[in-house]
C-alpha cells in the first residue's frame, strides 16, 4: 500500500477529481494549504531579504494498493498540468503506508482502502 500526497494549484482541482473518478480512484482527501516553491524567489528589498508570499495550494491524499500507484499519479500529472515545464504546477509525492484499518468494520490493510 502507499499514501500518495499531491500539491496542486486551486484551479486544477475540478480537473484532477474528474479524472481521478474516470481512472476508478474515488476516495481522496482534500486539503486546501498554503506555501510556495520555485515560483517565488526570495527578493532583496532595501538590503533585506524578504520571504516570499505564500501561495495557496490544494493538498490530495490518495491511499492506493500498489497495483493503483502509476494509473493514480498519471492521472493526476495529467489532469494537473498546464502546460509543459510550467512552474508551480505542484508535486506528487509516494510513501509507503504500513497500515490502513477502516474504524467501521475494523478491516485491515488493502480491503480497508
Amino acid at each position: 500500500m502507499k499514501l500518495i500526497t499531491a500539491i496542486i494549484r486551486p484551479d486544477r482541482l475540478d480537473h484532477v477529481r474528474e479524472a481521478l473518478i474516470q481512472a476508478d480512484i474515488t476516495r481522496i482527501t482534500v486539503s486546501r494549504v498554503t506555501g510556495h516553491g520555485r515560483q517565488e524567489d526570495i527578493d532583496i528589498y532595501r538590503g533585506q531579504k524578504i520571504a516570499p508570499n505564500l501561495i495557496p495550494k490544494i493538498r490530495l491524499d490518495i491511499a492506493v494498493n500498489d497495483e493503483f500507484v502509476d494509473i493514480t499519479v498519471d492521472t493526476i500529472i495529467n489532469a494537473a498540468s498546464h502546460g509543459e515545464g510550467e512552474i508551480g504546477a505542484g508535486k506528487i509525492f509516494i510513501s509507503p503506508l504500513e497500515e490502513c484499518i477502516r474504524i467501521r468494520t475494523k478491516e485491515r490493510g488493502g480491503k480497508a482502502i
